[in-house]
């Protein structure tokens, strides 16, 4: 199962999808269906990833080193990004140092992206004087210890619309965003082209997913199977194999709810539709 070769992005998943699968398992999936890439939320059961990969590999070093030896792993497939829970809205000392715990293994591993979230509710002015501020410390600690790896935004809490994200951009300039194109199309109502047509500017990664209108234990929509619900995403695939060249993940978020299809069965009716 490989992918087109006339795409210009990367294709990932999230190990949200495959939360208690090891490292190596969740890279082997990735490269049996001919992605590109893993974004790492999940491994082991836990998305505490820094004690987990600890535990695992002892040291950033000693994994980086596995990975160019082949040790573990799989050729070809890299890590996009290391997915925190880390909020730029209310984080306290202890958030920040968990941060830095996932920035240190990013970093050694050559990682160049640590996902957060904005951690807002209405992305008013002072919610969004607060989000500066923890920008404003990361990017002096970063400069600091002169790391490459950089956050990118989540546009998940208040950041669910065009506007919301052009108001953080504005006191937030130069700041990346994961577009969660399903969670603009849904809850803020947007076609995913005008959102799109909008940021594309700011937007380094990309996450899909698919549902439909039915409620769940969890929102007023049920996830389905990638190419089976309503989501618009032929018209914005198609956009985005010419015009961005960053990494488009499958969001399948089997951790939060455990009774969906699992990744494999979710990877291939992607393929089989030719959803992604």
């Amino acid at each position: 199962m490989q992918p087109s070769r006339e795409m210009s992005f990367l294709r990932a998943f999230s190990s949200l999808g495959c939360p208690q699968a090891t490292l190596d398992e969740a890279m082997t999936l990735a490269s049996r269906f001919g992605l590109d890439a893993v974004e790492l939320r999940s491994l082991g059961g836990t998305v505490e990833l820094p004690a987990y990969l600890a535990s695992q590999f002892g040291s950033p070093e000693d994994l980086a080193d596995r990975l160019a030896a082949g040790r573990s792993g799989v050729p070809g497939v890299r890590i996009a990004a290391l997915g925190t829970s880390f909020r730029l809205v209310g984080a306290g000392p202890l958030d920040r140092d968990a941060l830095i715990d996932f920035a240190t293994w990013a970093e050694g591993l050559g990682v160049p992206w640590l996902r957060v979230f904005d951690g807002g509710k209405l992305a008013d002015a002072a919610e969004l004087a607060a989000a500066a501020e923890a920008v404003r410390w990361w990017r002096e600690e970063r400069a600091r210890r002169g790391w490459k790896t950089d956050i990118m935004v989540e546009t998940h809490d208040s950041l669910f619309t065009a506007d919301a994200m052009g108001r953080a951009l504005e006191v937030m300039p130069g700041l990346a965003m994961l577009w969660d194109s399903h969670h603009t199309w849904k809850k803020g109502g947007e076609d995913p082209l005008i959102t799109w047509s909008r940021m594309r500017g700011q937007v380094v990664h990309v996450h899909v997913k698919d549902s439909i209108s039915v409620p769940s234990s969890r929102h007023p929509y049920t996830y389905v199977l990638p190419g089976t619900g309503e989501f618009p995403a032929a018209p914005l695939l198609a956009v985005l194999r010419e015009q961005f060249q960053g990494v488009v993940s499958l969001e399948w978020e089997k951790l939060w709810h455990p009774t969906l299809p699992s990744l494999d069965e979710a990877l291939a009716a992607a393929a089989e539709r030719a959803w992604w």
